[in-house]
């Protein structure tokens, strides 16, 4: 195997390794294969909620009907404190998840410029190498005359440090990428785990805080389709009033 077959074979390799740690053809290696914006967005979303939870339970609070029912402003209250309760664990989750996962999303996605510009500066030198090893080769080809010798040997000399170049350039990828590659699980672990417990506590919260809520608010004795049947029924008194009747 010719030395540029060898540079050109560990090339491929670097392609390889290179493709798998930029997410493969077609993606852009300086965004990275990891992006934080749907994490982002999904506590955006949960926030909004929890916030919008809130303003309807002081918005019940606020409606007059609550002044004249002593019953209906107890359970409107009731479920106001769990709305605040449910809105401050979801923002202490999302805190959670910001410093935990997405921060750590950003700082691992921040190295990829710099690997693409490692793999940019040594796929130039590998287009100065084969330029030159084809120089060198084209005038091993020719008649050995005086000035022929002369310029192979000044091409040779031109070839030498291009080739070291590129060697060393070449081999510091081989040897770093399949690093990086390796200890992504490594880094992303702890997030994985730190995500996972956000979630368990989360919604253990929210387990304890609605059932909380249900016991305030249930009936004893009713069950769901009790309140079904009574919830049709008022609604049939309602539309029996000349002023909702059909025309």
């Amino acid at each position: 195997m010719s030395t540029e077959e060898g540079g050109a074979q560990r090339g491929s390799q670097v392609s390889i390794i290179y493709k798998q740690n930029s997410g493969g053809a077609g993606r852009d290696p300086e965004g990275g294969p990891c992006c934080p914006s749907a994490a982002c967005t999904s506590c955006r979303v949960c926030l909004a909620m929890s916030k919008s939870a809130v303003k309807i339970s002081l918005d019940l609070l606020s409606n007059p009907l609550c002044e004249q029912d002593q019953d209906l402003l107890s359970m409107v209250t009731a479920l106001d404190t769990a709305m605040k309760r449910m809105d401050a664990f979801n923002q202490e989750k999302v805190n959670q998840i910001q410093k935990t996962v997405i921060e750590p999303l950003k700082k691992f996605g921040s190295v990829f410029p710099s690997l693409n510009m490692a793999v940019k500066r040594r796929e130039q030198a590998l287009q100065d190498y084969r330029r030159l090893q084809a120089k060198v080769e084209k005038y091993e080809e020719k008649e050995k005359t005086g000035p022929v010798l002369a310029k192979l040997h000044q091409a040779r000399e031109e070839l030498r440090p291009v080739r070291e170049d590129f060697e060393a350039k070449n081999r510091q990828l081989l040897e770093e990428m399949p690093r990086f590659y390796g200890s992504r699980l490594d880094y992303f672990q702890p997030s994985f785990e730190s995500l996972i417990r956000a979630q368990v506590v989360y919604y253990s919260e929210m387990h304890k805080i609605f059932g909380d809520l249900t016991q305030q608010l249930d009936q004893p004795g009713h069950s769901d389709e009790q309140r079904e049947r009574e919830n049709e029924a008022k609604l049939s008194e309602l539309r029996a009033l000349s002023i909702v009747a059909d025309d």
